[in-house]
This record gives structure tokens, C-alpha cells and sequence, in this order.
């Protein structure tokens, strides 16, 4: 939904849009559990479910139709502060990557933060981390500006 939708609701409004949204196929996000509790997320599915992402000015560039639904993203991670810097992003990464493959997808995309660009404080880290994409095997396929790269993975190659 659009920004000013989105700051219109309530936290409560938002839960149950996110609870009715995560009762859909193919989940639109994944959790990761240590030890039994939730300890982050990424959100990964088909471009066209994603409309903010059309939107968003830094990620027009793009070199793929927006309405093309075999094509998905990464557009969001969450891990919660005392499960940080211990690779979890990489592993939801790798779930990610996994999930998008057994539900059809032909290319997944997303939208990372160049640390090295640019100092980034870690709230602003919600969308990614460039060195974990390249090291997953993510390819740069565009930089809309020097801290914003645009990457993606072409799932119709067999997994490394």
C-alpha cells in the first residue's frame, strides 16, 4: 500500500493485515528460530505483491517488467538485536533463495546496501547488506546511486 495508507493505520490494523497477508501461498516471508523463538524474517516473494517496490524511485531501474510475476524479491529483513552477527541474514537469505526456486520463480531480485559506499546506520540495514547477496552468488545489475545497488540471482541456473 502506499505510504500515506500505510502511516493512516494503526499498529493493530497493520498486525492483521501482516496476519491475513501470512496466510496466503506461497508465504510472503520466512522466520528463522533459534532454539525454538523467533529470531528474524525476510520477506521474499513475487515482484507484483510487493507495489511499493514499483514505486520506489531508487529501484526504477530495474532491468525487469514490474508485472512479471516469475519475477521476485528480497525486499526486507528483520533480526532481532541479541541474534545479530552471528550470519543470520545469510542463512534467511539462503531460505530465501530456496523458497522463491520451489514456487516457480525465474530470477530473484533485491534491492542491498553498499556498506563500503557509504556509512549506513543499522536500522537502515533492513533491506540488506551487498556482501551477503554477492556472496550467495547475486550479481549487480544496476547502482541507482553510489550506496543503492539493484542485484539479482537467475534461478533458472542450478543451485551452486
Amino acid at each position: 500500500m502506499p505510504n500515506k495508507d500505510w502511516q493512516a493505520t494503526t499498529r493493530r490494523q497493520r498486525e492483521q493485515l501482516l496476519h491475513d497477508e501470512l496466510g496466503t501461498s506461497p508465504a510472503p516471508a520466512l522466520i528463522a528460530y533459534v532454539d525454538g523463538e523467533a529470531a528474524g524474517w525476510v520477506r521474499v516473494g513475487p515482484r507484483p505483491a510487493q507495489p511499493r517496490l514499483a514505486r520506489t524511485r531508487a529501484f526504477a531501474a530495474s532491468p525487469h517488467d514490474w508485472d512479471d510475476p516469475d519475477v521476485w524479491a528480497v525486499s526486507c529483513f528483520v533480526v532481532r538485536r541479541e541474534y545479530r552477527r552471528q550470519g543470520l541474514n545469510a542463512r534467511l537469505l539462503a531460505a530465501a533463495i530456496e523458497h522463491a526456486r520451489a514456487h516457480g520463480a525465474r530470477v530473484l531480485e533485491a534491492y542491498p546496501t553498499d556498506t563500503t559506499a557509504k556509512k549506513t546506520p543499522v536500522n537502515d540495514l533492513y533491506i540488506g547488506i551487498l556482501s551477503v547477496f554477492v556472496a550467495a552468488g547475486f550479481r549487480e545489475v544496476a547502482r541507482p546511486n553510489p550506496h543503492r545497488v539493484i542485484v539479482e540471482l537467475d534461478l533458472a541456473q542450478p543451485a551452486r
